[in-house]
């Protein structure tokens, strides 16, 4: 008999984030030094956040405690979002890579809201 155990990794909602994650870091790669400790590394970190709180609180025991940290991650990506757009007005990203990002994003939240119900 298999014994198959969840992982957080199995999650769509967590996949889908992670391949949000890689790709802001592709895109922050080509950055202005000068946003080096800036805007580059905040991206990242809300973006590491947003995975990095769904794997939390996918092994947390108490549903409340687990939808605390999935809200964690809901608000990390508001927080990518605003970046990101600040990016875009910035002349960092194109029309066309911001709208790849915001599509991946409104994804993400929409399989993290649907994974909290």
């Amino acid at each position: 008999m298999r014994n198959f155990a969840l992982t957080f990794e199995d999650l769509l909602a967590w996949k889908r984030a992670y391949e949000l994650t890689l790709k802001i870091y592709k895109l922050t790669s080509d950055f202005p030094s000068n946003e080096e400790f800036g805007l580059k590394s905040q991206m990242r970190r809300s973006a590491v956040s947003i995975i990095s709180n769904i794997a939390e609180g996918f092994k947390r025991r108490g549903k409340k405690d687990q939808i605390r940290f999935y809200n964690m991650a809901e608000s990390s990506l508001e927080e990518l979002k605003c970046q990101s757009r600040l990016s875009r007005d910035l002349n960092y990203f194109s029309e066309s890579e911001y709208g790849e990002i915001k599509d991946m994003q409104n994804e993400s939240g929409k399989l993290l809201n649907g994974w909290i119900k």
